[in-house]
C-alpha cells in the first residue's frame, strides 16, 4: 500500500518535471501546463487501473473542451506523449479509454507511435 502511494508521488513528480521542460506552442490556446495540470489525476489509473476517479474524469472533461482548434490537439497530443513516455508502467491501451469511460471522447489515440503533427 506504501509502495503504491510512492509510486503515485513519483509519477506527479515527473509529469510535473514534464511541465518544466516542455516547450509551450505559443499559438495553441492549450498549453502543456493545462494538460499536466488537467490529467494528472489519472495517472494511477493509467498505470494500476481500478475505478477510474471523478477528479480524472473532470480532467478529460476539461481538456476535451479546452481543445478547440486542430493545434490545440496537436499540442495536446505531443504533451500527453511526452508525459506518458516518462512514467514507468504506463498502459496506452487503458489511457485511451478515458475518453469514453468519461463521456467525452478523444478525437484522436496517443501511443508512441502517434504522429501528433497530423491531427486535424
Amino acid at each position: 500500500m506504501a509502495r503504491s502511494a510512492v509510486c503515485g508521488a513519483a509519477f506527479i513528480v515527473v509529469l510535473l518535471c514534464v511541465l518544466m521542460t516542455t516547450p509551450y506552442v505559443i499559438n495553441a490556446a492549450v498549453t502543456c501546463g493545462q494538460v499536466v495540470t488537467l490529467l494528472t489525476p489519472y495517472i494511477p489509473f493509467g498505470v494500476f487501473g481500478g475505478t477510474v476517479p471523478p477528479e480524472c474524469c473532470a480532467g478529460i472533461k476539461g481538456l476535451h473542451d479546452a481543445q478547440n482548434t486542430a493545434e490545440d490537439r496537436r499540442t495536446a497530443c505531443s504533451c500527453i506523449q511526452q508525459g506518458a513516455a516518462m512514467i514507468p508502467g504506463i498502459d496506452y491501451d487503458r489511457i485511451n479509454t478515458l475518453g469514453d469511460r468519461c463521456g467525452s471522447p478523444c478525437p484522436y489515440k496517443v501511443y508512441p507511435s502517434t504522429n501528433c503533427s497530423e491531427l486535424s
